[in-house]
């Protein structure tokens, strides 16, 4: 029993859409802003997918049940991926109230945008 209830908290923190909703602060349960919170992942895996990041004929999610593992196989250096889309789905879904705190937030998705197209191009 106790196997099978890590194997689904392993499963869970893989998934992209329960990942994303811990980092902005909702819990699993909360299905709330489900829907909210996919068109912001989507859009950023659109984003993703015109720096060539990802599979070539682009990735979405319509669930929980989409992982990480699909969208980056196994020996993609591309961690910085799940912090890119944290950061596209806070600035999309609660935008910090601070112009300041704004302006970082997108300095940050511009820098990951920028090594992003590095890692997947390195001649550029």
């Amino acid at each position: 029993m106790i196997h099978a209830l890590e194997d689904m908290k392993e499963e869970s923190m893989d998934s992209i859409l329960t990942s994303i909703k811990k980092l902005i602060g909702i819990v699993e349960e909360d299905t709330t802003f489900d829907i909210d919170i996919i068109i912001a992942i989507n859009s950023a895996f659109t984003v993703l997918n015109q720096l060539g990041v990802g599979p070539e004929k682009g990735f979405t999610i319509s669930d929980d049940m989409a992982t990480w593992d699909e969208f980056l196989p196994e020996g993609q250096q591309l961690e910085l991926v799940k912090t890119y889309i944290y950061l596209k789905v806070k600035l999309i879904f609660d935008p910090p109230s601070s112009s300041t705190v704004l302006e970082a937030f997108q300095r940050q998705v511009n820098e990951y945008e920028w090594r992003l197209n590095v890692a997947v191009d390195p001649a550029k």
